[in-house]
């Protein structure tokens, strides 16, 4: 089978690789659809970070070369021992997360920073391929209201799901969200899905006419930096927002939100950063604000996200630019969300076409 898979430092190559076989337990998945995400591009570019390289996973046994992509779904082609629950042909959203379920963090519920977690196209063989296998326990019924091309998507809307649970919102709070590519504006909408107002910060316009398309009650424009400080003050009446989201990962984006949320506030980190960004800390201690990370899924994230998308609480639609065939990840796709002027959200790959 054709599979995207990834070497190391600027080293992706589509190349044939045998098909996978499920083992007792896991189900052998054709893959209907994988978005590329700038986690992707990043590990591309300047890692690897978070892909397994220099010793196997511990549970999987994987490091590099690997197949990338994180963010994908499937049809069930082939059971493997003992799996009851489903059926060939069956459309299912992947839980793209194992963990070890005996650690200190599993046993106490805080399964998205399990030490010996993987994550597929990170530590396991992802879904920029014709097939996968995958635990059987760790995949959800997927409704035919969610189609093949939106269906990658939910990676990422569960990544919105769970940063709305660690953020702690409450109802009335105002929420700010700074960073509105796919996962900014899929958090805008996991957030209003909550019941609460929310303020959409980008510097790309097209960003904020999305956000707006997509139920944000407020924009604001940060490329003025002091001019947006301002707005969003007016905005809150002058005391700051109660919540500030940082999923931009640029280098100067976790300043601005420790500094925009009001005192007492909580700033809520989901970006990946390949930088080191400079803090004041004082500016946290001197102020009370609570700083909160937030990264990947734990139990129930993923049908959460299914549900939301499923009933029109949070719409993906607007974020899918374009579709390209897996013999092209490379040329159109990779390449393509590496351009800094793209005019892209997310790009999905289907082996299929």
């Amino acid at each position: 089978m054709q599979a995207i898979v990834y070497h190391d430092n600027k080293d992706i190559r589509l190349e044939e690789v045998p098909e996978p076989v499920p083992g007792p337990g896991e189900v052998k998945l054709r893959i209907t659809g994988t978005s590329i995400c700038a986690t992707d591009i990043e590990e591309w570019q300047f890692g690897p970070l978070w892909v397994q390289h220099g010793s196997p996973n511990a549970l999987t046994g994987k490091q590099t070369p690997l197949v990338i992509g994180h963010e994908m779904a499937g049809r069930v082609a082939e059971l493997g021992e003992g799996v009851e629950n489903m059926s060939v042909g069956d459309r299912v959203a992947i839980n793209t997360v194992l963990t070890c379920g005996t650690c200190f963090w599993c046993m106490r519920g805080q399964q998205a920073v399990c030490p010996n977690m993987a994550v597929a196209g990170f530590m396991a063989d992802g879904g920029l391929a014709e097939f996968m296998v995958w635990p059987a326990d760790h995949l959800v019924p997927m409704p035919d209201s969610i189609s093949d091309v939106e269906a990658p998507l939910l990676e990422p809307a569960t990544v919105a799901v769970h940063g709305v649970r660690r953020s702690g919102v409450k109802p009335g709070d105002t929420v700010a969200v700074i960073g509105c590519g796919t996962v900014g504006l899929l958090t805008l909408q996991a957030f209003k899905a909550a019941g609460v107002r929310v303020i959409a910060i980008d510097v790309r316009e097209l960003s904020l006419e999305l956000a707006t398309q997509l139920g944000a009650d407020e924009v604001v424009n940060s490329r003025d930096e002091q001019a947006a400080a301002s707005r969003i003050l007016e905005l809150t009446k002058g005391i700051g927002p109660d919540i500030v989201i940082e999923t931009a990962g640029a280098k100067e984006t976790p300043r601005m939100a420790i500094e925009w949320t009001r005192r007492g506030g909580t700033v809520l980190l989901i970006g990946i950063y390949s930088t080191k960004p400079e803090i004041d800390f004082n500016s946290i201690v001197g102020t009370e604000k609570t700083v909160i990370g937030s990264v990947a899924t734990s139990p129930g994230d993923l049908e959460a996200a299914v549900e939301l998308v499923a009933g029109g609480k949070i719409n993906v639609k607007p974020l899918i630019s374009e579709v390209v065939p897996l013999s092209r990840a490379i040329e159109d796709g990779f390449n393509r969300m590496l351009d800094p002027n793209k005019k892209v959200f997310r790009i999905v790959i289907q082996p299929g076409l």
